[in-house]
């Protein structure tokens, strides 16, 4: 599920910046922007983001920086790193009579008030940095939720339709047989030149027809299983992956339903046209459902 979340706290004379990212994905899928200094704490930051996301493709982006006095202290290790790398640039290309831009070395991210990678964490500053995650998880399930519900309501809207063309195509099921009888009475006709018909043989074929077409079984199915969905969508926790099996089988009812209705006609054409309405609500259920945990 799409979210986003940003959360800026104080601890000392350090400001800390977490910012959360999260994008639909089958499951977890936690990537890390951390400096070098949280290493040991990523562990500890990852515990946390498990324990309040379930689901998703999620960029943690952390940063610290000094405030006060020690606001514009200059990275000097950083800064020489660039000079080495803009001279050694300029000697391997040959490129003359150009100076390092020290406005565009000041503005890289680190040069100016970041947290000394050697430096030790003191313990205040890595509660602060723990709460903080604790808080953007909040604030980032916060947003989920609000746009989980309005994708929720939107596939229980499509579950309702596929009730609806459940019960359409029941309804003409139940008059198939005498349809299939007034057709097969047809062709036989045409075959025969107007010969005679045992009556009796007519509705035996008749009935095999219908027997073969007959698409009850698969609508019984398909009508429970919007309504398990249904169910399940109405309920509390985890659901993402609990409706995959289900939509497994929907979408394998509808497809059994189009395989038995090809070919009978007016009859068959309009059963058709509701069972594919049927499966794209289904495909259209299945991709929102990626959204949700």
């Amino acid at each position: 599920m799409t979210g986003f979340a940003r959360v800026r706290k104080i601890a000392g004379d350090t400001e800390i910046v977490l910012s959360l990212k999260s994008v639909n994905h089958r499951g977890l899928d936690l990537h890390f922007h951390l400096p070098a200094i949280l290493d040991p704490m990523e562990s500890e930051i990852r515990t946390i983001v498990k324990a309040g996301v379930a689901r998703g493709h999620l960029q943690i982006n952390l940063n610290l920086s000094h405030t006060g006095q020690q606001a514009a202290g200059l990275n000097r290790p950083l800064l020489g790193v660039y000079m080495t790398a803009f001279r050694e640039a300029a000697d391997l290309y040959q490129i003359g009579g150009q100076e390092p831009d020290l406005n565009a070395a000041l503005r890289i991210p680190g040069m100016l008030g970041q947290v000394s990678d050697d430096a030790e964490i003191p313990p205040e500053l890595a509660a602060a940095i723990l709460e903080t995650t604790r808080e953007a998880i909040g604030v980032l399930n916060s947003f989920r939720e609000r746009e989980g519900a309005a994708t929720v309501a939107e596939m229980r809207q499509r579950c309702g339709n596929i009730g609806t063309l459940v019960t359409r195509m029941d309804e003409i099921r139940a008059g198939a047989v005498p349809a299939f009888l007034k057709r097969l009475r047809e062709k036989l006709s045409e075959l025969l030149h107007g010969a005679s018909i045992d009556p009796q043989r007519l509705v035996q074929e008749a009935a095999i027809l219908a027997d073969r077409s007959d698409i009850s079984e698969e609508l019984v199915r398909l009508r429970t299983h919007a309504t398990q969905l249904d169910t399940i969508l109405a309920g509390d926790g985890e659901v993402g992956k609990r409706l995959d099996f289900l939509l497994q089988e929907m979408n394998r009812e509808s497809n059994t339903i189009l395989s038995k209705t090809g070919g009978l006609g007016d009859l068959g054409l309009t059963m058709t046209e509701l069972a594919l309405s049927a499966k794209s609500e289904v495909d259209k259920i299945r991709e929102q459902s990626l959204n949700l945990e």
